[in-house]
């Protein structure tokens, strides 16, 4: 079990007030601008804690190996839908893919398996915005 440390509360309440994904880099400033003083190095091992034990989603951002984080209380598996431009994210409990995956493993003699899936696009806002444009 890992121990609560002073920087992983700091982190955890960002987190939880924060309701997109957002990345370590973006974290770690606004741990700053909270008064808290947190090496870079320390959030990214705290987030990768976080990640480990399921306290936190991870999602790569489209099209770049950033890895964004987001607190997510729910114990449901579930998956994302993000939006590209703003953020915003939807999750989403997809029909059929669990047992699709199960099948796949199961033809190739996979065990074990996990699985992770965001869907990216534009969200309604972000769509009527460019509309606008």
């Amino acid at each position: 079990m890992q121990r609560v440390t002073r920087q992983r509360t700091a982190i955890i309440d960002i987190l939880r007030s924060h309701k997109y994904f957002i990345s370590a880099q973006d974290l770690h400033h606004l741990l700053e601008e909270h008064g808290e003083r947190i090496g870079l190095a320390t959030v990214y091992r705290n987030l990768q804690a976080l990640a480990q034990s399921h306290d936190v989603d991870v999602v790569r951002q489209e099209d770049s190996d950033i890895q964004l984080f987001r607190y997510c209380g729910d114990e449901q598996h579930h998956h994302h839908l993000v939006c590209r431009s703003c953020g915003k994210t939807v999750d989403v409990v997809p029909t059929g893919l669990e047992e699709w995956a199960n099948t796949m493993a199961s033809t190739h003699g996979f065990t074990q398996v996990t699985h992770a899936l965001e869907l990216y696009g534009l969200c309604p806002s972000c769509t009527e915005e460019r509309q606008e444009q």
